[in-house]
């Protein structure tokens, strides 16, 4: 079996059809890939949030979020490649992929020697892309003035609200780790038991509302199903 070239590769592999996803991950480690697992977005944000990868293998028919949607996601906050596996060939369905932010669009079943050359083609293009910019210091999301605004990556600050500030500062204080809501409510009032846990949501959607309409950017914060919510950047 032939070799890709650069196999360290770091290949996060999404597809919720579980032998599907552990054939994929199998076949890329036997070609030398650092190939990993994950059957929905949220477990590959979880995954980023702490962990880069250099390329993601991306199934439009996910469980919550689809494929679509995490595309046009990963292509605002973080420097990877985008591959689309699916069975969806329609013309209309691979133009809206690339549309989206993927970098490749292959239809199931795929031949995996196709696959691998595919995934090494595209490591190279973007080897190229981060040599050319590795001087350039990445931007970051801060909070600013005391923490009473929120600085995006291209500098534009937003001003923010007392539970804005205490919300954002309590997650920026562990990106990558979900913080519970009841956390959050403890840190927003003196009274959490007459807090109503709904506000929590209504502040957020304010917020992205807010953010997007400043500086076009999406927010880098995920809710975590029966837990709480998780930034997504290192560092802040």
């Amino acid at each position: 079996m032939p070799e890709a070239p650069l196999t360290s590769a770091r290949i996060a592999v999404t597809e919720d059809d579980d032998e599907l996803r552990e054939l994929l991950v199998s076949e890329l480690a036997e070609r030398g890939f650092q190939a990993v697992g994950f059957a929905s977005a949220e477990a590959l944000y979880r995954h980023l949030a702490v962990q880069s990868c250099d390329i993601v293998l991306l199934d439009i028919g996910l469980p919550g979020e689809d494929g679509y949607a995490v595309a046009r996601h990963l292509h605002q906050i973080a420097s990877v490649g985008i591959v689309m596996l699916t069975a969806r060939g329609k013309s209309d369905d691979m133009a809206r992929g690339l549309s989206t932010g993927a970098d490749l669009y292959l239809v199931k079943p795929v031949d995996m020697d196709v696959l691998a050359a595919g995934i090494a083609s595209l490591r190279r293009r973007l080897s190229s892309s981060e040599r050319i910019t590795a001087a350039e210091p990445t931007p970051r999301w801060a909070l600013v003035a005391g923490g009473w605004k929120l600085r995006t990556p291209d500098g534009v600050e937003l001003s923010l609200g007392e539970a804005e500030r205490v919300f954002l500062r309590m997650l920026l204080e562990q990106p990558g780790e979900p913080v519970d809501r009841e956390r959050l409510i403890a840190g927003m009032t003196e009274s959490p038991a007459d807090f109503d846990p709904h506000r929590l949501e209504v502040l957020l959607h304010r917020l992205r509302q807010r953010v997007r309409a400043a500086s076009g950017h999406a927010l880098p914060l995920r809710a975590v199903r029966g837990i709480g919510y998780l930034w997504l950047h290192e560092g802040g």
